[in-house]
């Protein structure tokens, strides 16, 4: 065997979420973890052409560890990769698109805001015959979690908020139709892999809830006959911490029976538990992965802060439909920031645990 060849195997899931013993009120993350300073400095020196393929795949599998043993340090329950090897949790997605251009910003200069995010001129239908890059990313999680895994993909309405359709597509619904296509396939491949918690990011179904049927059925299309627990994420935006959207779940909720989805993940710690109130008519059988931590505020929690909050959340949901998790991702907080808070929510929802076993 020549020296650089390696005999590779397909990893398999070690620890099966069906199989897991997970503890009353379960703790994860949402989907990126915090950005790396050396990582954003070596990200640089990969666009100025300074590093070979394989220094790229070792730095990006260097933060991937990183994220990972972060996690486990904290004590979460359920892990996720990180999304070290993304650009963003949805923008980085848009290089394995056929049919799109990038455009110029419309906005340089002022504070940095949602308006100066990257944006795609549709040239083409929308393809991705590579599929969407989550899956290599995923086995490699199978290869170093020492717990259950989920994995994340994000979803068809929010892809399609970035693309200027040309005319290609009479509106965002019909961009976004074959990409949910893109996105069911993106899954199906995840689950061959291993995959059996998969976490659909839907932050734009939030923000943009005027047409709640058309949204119901475009991500019961993604997930259509995917095999595995179905999260979905809906937020209000994340990029510098700011939200884009009014921050009211109350005209999605009265549909949330119809989505396919086994559970929910909602942000409420940065909204002051506002809403939470009204899991108790909604969420029926469906579980609540409550966000109990302000991912957009650096005033880090105390365990016993969060361990209130779970309380409260109890007086809505059933302790065995209820998640703990923070409000968003971690792409836009400091790392010291994230390990403190991750590790005070892992606290005190073990308070709150103990409580509860009397």
């Amino acid at each position: 065997m020549a020296e650089d060849q390696t005999v590779e195997t397909a990893p398999r899931n070690r620890f099966p979420l069906a199989a897991a013993t997970l503890p009353l009120i379960p703790t994860s993350t949402l989907g990126s973890h915090a950005p790396l300073g050396w990582l954003l400095t070596a990200t640089e020196a990969m666009r100025r052409g300074e590093y070979g393929s394989r220094d790229i795949e070792e730095t990006l599998t260097d933060a991937t560890d990183v994220a990972v043993l972060d996690q486990q340090r904290a004590g979460l329950d359920v892990i996720v990769d990180g999304e070290m090897r993304r650009l963003d949790f949805n923008l980085g997605f848009y290089e394995h698109l056929l049919g799109l251009e990038p455009l110029p910003p419309s906005r340089r200069l002022g504070p940095e805001g949602h308006d100066q995010r990257g944006k795609w001129l549709v040239a083409g239908p929308l393809k991705a015959p590579g599929g969407l890059g989550t899956v290599d990313d995923y086995r490699y999680l199978l290869t170093i979690a020492d717990r259950p895994t989920k994995a994340t993909v994000p979803g068809p309405f929010t892809l399609a908020g970035r693309l200027e359709l040309n005319g290609v597509y009479a509106d965002r619904f019909e961009a976004a139709h074959d990409l949910a296509a893109i996105v069911n396939a993106e899954c199906q491949a995840l689950v061959a892999a291993g995959a059996d918690f998969i976490q659909i990011d839907e932050p734009s179904m939030a923000v943009y809830p005027n047409r709640p049927a058309d949204l119901v059925a475009l991500f019961n299309r993604a997930v259509e006959g995917v095999d595995a627990k179905i999260a979905g994420h809906m937020c209000f935006g994340n990029f510098r911490g700011r939200p884009v959207a009014r921050r009211s779940y109350a005209p999605l909720l009265p549909h949330l029976q119809a989505f396919d989805a086994d559970q929910f993940l909602f942000e409420f710690a940065n909204r002051e538990l506002a809403e939470l109130e009204l899991w108790r008519e909604f969420g029926a059988d469906k579980e609540l992965g409550a966000g109990l931590i302000d991912v957009k505020n650096y005033h880090c929690e105390t365990p016993a802060l969060v361990a209130e909050r779970v309380r409260t959340a109890l007086q809505f949901v059933a302790p065995d439909k209820l998640w703990v998790a923070p409000d968003c991702g971690w792409s836009q907080t400091a790392r010291w920031a994230t390990v403190r808070k991750l590790r005070a929510m892992v606290e005190g929802v073990a308070i709150v645990r103990r409580e509860l076993a009397g």
